[in-house]
């Protein structure tokens, strides 16, 4: 019996050992990354001056041709995030603040993602190799349920997130093996061919009266001097329920709605998401109205 404890005493120790040794391993990869997707790159740089930052979803990263921007002598990336929630927008931001970053004015997509205030777990596993050298990464997940865990197990985080920070994209960023979520200055252009789901329904859909992580955005633009510009951003014509839009505008009035700024199916790639030729026609638009 004795044996037995020891045995699985020191298996324990071991196990911790490695748990701890791989941890510090796979965190030091990530801490060197800089060319494979938004958030390390803006986690590992020092500060910048951009005239024009751009945040959100998909509906911010497929609809603002940052390029445009560029053409009218205006600095800017696009930091929209696929499958990002506020959550993450708001931890980007603060990111950036937190690296001395000079931003003018920020663009944020800010319309399905108000009705709710949920990580995205998806987008935000990328942000947890950092949570032991960022307060910022730090103190944004603390509320979350599961922090203990991530915060003080070693490995675990690695473990929970392994499609996301696992083995294959920690060694896909240890040889440096570039994506394309940095082309375009964070643009991502869909294909007007390739034709998604071209019906939503959002009638169930409504926004939070008061949604921490925009207030959070906002909060923090204010504190910068940071010109805030919060937009809807269009959906196709055979959406059912679009009086959603009249919600975010009575309960946020400062957010401009741009929903029918674009209709027609021809110019989308799905419902939600425009192709290059409307997100085009789009961005000419916010960049009469606010530039």
């Amino acid at each position: 019996m004795k044996q037995f404890l020891l045995f699985t005493i020191k298996t324990i120790i071991i196990f911790l050992l490695l748990a701890v040794v791989l941890d510090v391993l796979y965190t030091y990869v990530f801490l060197q990354s800089k060319n494979r997707g938004k958030i390390e790159t803006v986690f590992n740089s020092k500060a910048q001056k951009y005239d024009v930052v751009i945040l959100g979803s998909s509906r911010a990263n497929n609809h603002f041709v940052t390029p445009m921007f560029e053409e009218k002598g205006l600095k800017a990336f696009n930091y929209g995030m696929s499958g990002g929630h506020l959550f993450e927008a708001s931890l980007m931001l603060k990111l950036m603040i937190e690296r001395k970053y000079e931003i003018k004015n920020l663009i944020l997509e800010a319309d399905l993602n108000l009705a709710n205030d949920h990580q995205a777990e998806g987008i935000s596993a990328k942000f947890l190799p950092y949570i032991h050298n960022s307060d910022v990464v730090k103190k944004h997940f603390e509320s979350q349920e599961d922090f203990k865990e991530l915060y003080y197990i070693p490995f675990y985080r690695y473990i929970k997130y392994d499609s996301k920070i696992g083995f294959r994209e920690t060694f896909f960023t240890l040889i440096h093996k570039k994506t394309s979520l940095l082309d375009n200055q964070g643009y991502y252009p869909l294909l007007k061919h390739k034709k998604g789901n071209m019906k939503n329904n959002i009638v169930n859909l409504n926004p939070l009266v008061h949604n921490k992580y925009y207030e959070e955005i906002k909060a923090i633009c204010k504190a910068n001097n940071i010109n805030f510009i919060a937009v809807m951003t269009p959906m196709c014509e055979n959406v059912v329920g679009m009086n959603y839009f009249d919600k975010v505008k009575k309960a946020y009035p400062e957010i401009h709605n741009y929903e029918n700024a674009v209709v027609e199916n021809n110019y989308f790639s799905s419902c939600g998401h425009m192709n290059d030729e409307g997100a085009k026609f789009f961005t000419a638009r916010i960049l009469k109205d606010f530039f």
